[in-house]
């Protein structure tokens, strides 16, 4: 039950921003079109090569979801984790509170119902009848008639439509890429670096209580999951295949569409957000990265970092934003391929 509490809590406010990575929807009706993913060994993307005055990083970007049967060669990042003084890993939230074990004795009952709509609405009430009647044919689709999802705000549904897809799809969330990275660096004893932004919850419990009664934008984010689970599946399954088998120029010519901005911006909007320094997190986090890179590259002769592929290679990503400063990026498949472009 350590940190329990806070964990669930950072886990709900924080649910819209998982999935930043996305890709943009096919014209195609994934629910018609199949794409069967990868099984067994795989290589993976490869890596790239960021560099200044004879020093080194070596990047390597993450995707989700991947094959759920992958089996991943991690023989070259294991050799260039070996070479490395300290594995930089992806930027990420953390939440702290100053509460001990009774403390979250205390938090528990203010968890529950939090992710359901506040006065005990159901969808069908807080929905237009035609993004309700759509979500209705893809829950029977992909979740079956559970009914305790109806009961829920509609950013949390469309998160367990969208795990329900996916792993419908042969494709799986899980933290396969890090944990291989974790278990290289303890192997060959190089220091793991958290880029970490830090964020103090004075009162749990009083922000527990602001969420439940808060009232979330959140449609357009339900509509633009809603979109993404039934046109672009195949698109999902494509990109996880590319990854695995190190296939950039499908990863490429896939574009990336943040279309979980509007799940994001949904909450960071709520006030409760604002008032706890939570509405810039992004921007706090690309600084976070941005400085531990530099620092790395200037003091370590050679280093590694992993970091969500979008944020790879889109044209302002964080890749980027080191060449702009004069370092050389160079991609694993020809040595100096493009950043990919934004889409609109």
């Amino acid at each position: 039950m350590r940190r329990l509490a806070l964990r669930v809590f950072a886990g709900m406010l924080l649910a819209g921003m998982a999935h930043a990575a996305a890709v943009e929807p096919s014209s195609t009706n994934g629910s018609s079109l199949e794409t069967i993913v990868v099984t067994g060994e795989q290589p993976g993307p490869g890596l790239w090569r960021v560099s200044k005055d004879e020093h080194v990083m070596w990047v390597l970007g993450t995707l989700s979801p991947l094959p759920r049967r992958l089996e991943w060669r991690t023989a070259e990042v294991e050799r260039r984790i070996g070479e490395s003084q300290q594995v930089l890993l992806a930027p990420q939230v953390k939440m702290e509170a100053n509460v001990g074990f009774f403390g979250q004795l205390v938090l528990l009952p203010s968890l529950i119902g939090i992710r359901d709509n506040p006065g005990g609405a159901k969808l069908a009430d807080v929905l237009p009848a035609e993004l309700y009647e759509r979500w209705r044919v893809l829950k029977q689709r992909y979740i079956g008639r559970s009914g305790k999802v109806e009961q829920w705000r509609p950013i949390f549904a469309a998160r367990e439509l969208y795990e329900s897809a996916i792993g419908g799809a042969g494709l799986a969330e899980k933290p396969i890429v890090t944990d291989a990275v974790r278990k290289a660096a303890k192997k060959a004893g190089v220091p793991l670096t958290p880029v970490l932004l830090e964020i103090g919850i004075d009162s749990p419990k009083a922000a527990l209580k602001d969420f439940k009664k808060a009232e979330l934008d959140d449609q357009e984010c339900f509509r633009r999951t809603l979109e993404r689970v039934d046109t672009d599946l195949a698109h999902m399954a494509e990109r996880a295949n590319a990854w695995s088998t190190g296939d950039l120029a499908a990863l490429r010519a896939l574009p990336h569409v943040d279309e979980m901005g509007p799940c994001r911006a949904a909450i960071t909007k709520l006030s409760i957000m604002r008032e706890r320094g939570l509405d810039d997190i992004e921007a706090r986090l690309r600084d976070a990265w941005l400085e531990a890179a530099t620092s790395a590259l200037a003091h370590d002769a050679t280093s590694f970092a992993v970091l969500p592929m979008h944020l790879v290679v889109d044209a302002d990503g964080y890749l980027a934003e080191l060449r702009r400063r004069g370092y050389a990026i160079e991609a694993p498949d020809d040595g100096d391929a493009p950043l990919a472009s934004s889409s609109p």
